[in-house]
C-alpha cells in the first residue's frame, strides 16, 4: 500500500532491525520502544487492522509472536512479556498496518502493569453482561 511505513520496510526501502522473516512475516525492533527489546510483528501483505487481515495471516503473525515472546524473554532475561495490539486510531493504533508489539516488561521498568489499574473502573450490571453476551453470540 503506497505511503505506509511497514509496506515500505518489507520492501526493504526503509531498513529496520529484523529478528525473524519468513515468506508471510517480518518481525523487526521498535524504533521507540517502550523497553528494551520491544518488537513488532507484522504480516507482509497489507492488511489495515484485524478486520481485514487473512484468518492465515492472523495465525502465522500469532504463531510469529509466540515463538519471538519466548525467545526475546530467555535471550534478554525479561521477567515478563506483553503482547499488544490495537484496531484504529481510537483505539491506539498509529500505524495503518496490522502489528502486533511484543514489549518485554521487566520489574520496575516504570511501565503499569495493567493500564486500566489507575482508572476508576465501575463493576458492570450482571443483567447487561448477560445480555451483551447473548447479542454477541447470536
Amino acid at each position: 500500500m503506497d505511503g505506509c511505513i511497514f509496506c515500505k520496510i518489507v520492501a526493504g526501502e526503509i531498513p529496520s532491525y529484523k529478528v525473524y522473516e519468513d515468506d508471510a512475516v517480518l518481525a523487526f525492533l521498535d524504533i521507540e520502544p517502550a523497553t528494551r527489546g520491544h518488537a513488532l510483528v507484522i504480516p507482509k501483505r497489507h492488511a489495515e487492522n484485524v478486520f481485514e487481515i487473512s484468518e492465515d495471516d492472523l495465525e502465522k503473525v500469532a504463531v510469529v509472536a509466540k515463538k519471538l515472546s519466548i525467545k526475546i524473554k530467555d535471550v534478554l532475561q525479561a521477567d515478563g512479556i506483553r503482547l499488544s495490539q490495537s484496531n484504529g486510531k481510537v483505539a491506539g493504533q498509529d500505524i495503518m498496518h496490522f502489528h502486533v508489539h511484543i514489549i518485554p516488561r521487566y520489574k520496575n521498568d516504570g511501565l503499569s502493569a495493567n493500564p486500566t489499574a489507575t482508572l476508576q473502573l465501575p463493576q458492570a450490571d450482571f443483567e447487561e453482561l448477560k445480555n451483551l453476551a447473548e447479542k454477541i453470540k447470536t
